[in-house]
């Protein structure tokens, strides 16, 4: 079995890699750091092919894909992603095109192209990586927000296609609240919350995808989140939303 990981040198994507690697998975690792991708080769006992590629530049998923389509991956998870914080007219235009290019365009590519060889198979199993962010409108956070909502809604989309076509494929969507990695270090920010272990969530993820569930959503604090989310008024939900991202901003 063979499972391809974009994202893989930090965070999440390492993380689950070390936990396939354990359940026997070949692996196909791609992240932009040659350095950091070298290093967790090392440690891990499966096979592993290394694949340096920047993903901000949509034609890179294309050449990915290229380069991936016949050694017949089994597990895509599309992990990389980055965050972009400030109000929205003093963020970078360039920087939130680079994240719609990185969250959006190059997670759509991966998982339409190999979606469409898991669906000529009847095999394969497809895990995007969102946030609890999809669930609420994010001020101060805007671009980064509305682009995990793109992920959960377009791998909605392809469950419920997949449901009425009753093909064996899996997609699933990974949603988590805070987690213990670099991504609000990078941005500048602090934690809001308690950030659950980078592992464990990689670990549940991981675990709940081969089980063919669609929305994964580690730890009750965020389950009961989600669960309130559709229930509160969107004005509610923006201020609650803006409130917490206020703390979080560098003084």
């Amino acid at each position: 079995m063979i499972a391809l990981i974009t994202g893989a040198s930090t965070g999440l994507g390492r993380d689950m890699a070390i936990y396939l690697s354990e359940l026997g998975y070949d692996l196909i690792l791609t992240a932009r750091s040659k350095n950091k991708l070298v290093k967790l080769k090392k440690m891990l006992p499966s096979r592993v092919k290394i694949i340096t590629t920047d993903l901000s530049k949509p034609e890179n998923a294309i050449k990915l894909y290229d380069v991936c389509k016949n050694i017949k991956v089994d597990v895509l998870i599309n992990n990389a992603g980055v965050g972009a914080v400030g109000a929205f007219d003093n963020t970078s235009l360039d920087e939130e095109l680079n994240l719609i290019n990185l969250n959006v365009t190059s997670l759509h590519i991966l998982t339409k192209l190999f979606y469409r060889d898991f669906k000529r198979r009847n095999h394969g199993k497809i895990l995007n990586v969102s946030s609890s962010a999809a669930f609420f409108p994010g001020p101060l956070m805007a671009a980064y927000y509305a682009s995990k909502n793109y992920v959960l809604n377009l791998s909605q989309s392809i469950y419920r296609e997949i449901k009425e076509t009753k093909s064996a494929v899996t997609i699933s969507v990974l949603c988590p609240g805070p987690v213990q990695t670099n991504f609000n270090k990078r941005l500048g920010v602090s934690n809001s919350f308690s950030p659950a272990n980078s592992y464990e969530v990689s670990r549940y993820a991981i675990d709940m995808m081969l089980k063919g569930a669609f929305c994964i959503v580690p730890k009750l604090n965020m389950k009961i989140s989600v669960a309130c989310a559709p229930f509160l008024p969107a004005n509610l939900k923006s201020k609650i939303i803006y409130t917490i991202q206020k703390r979080k901003m560098p003084l």
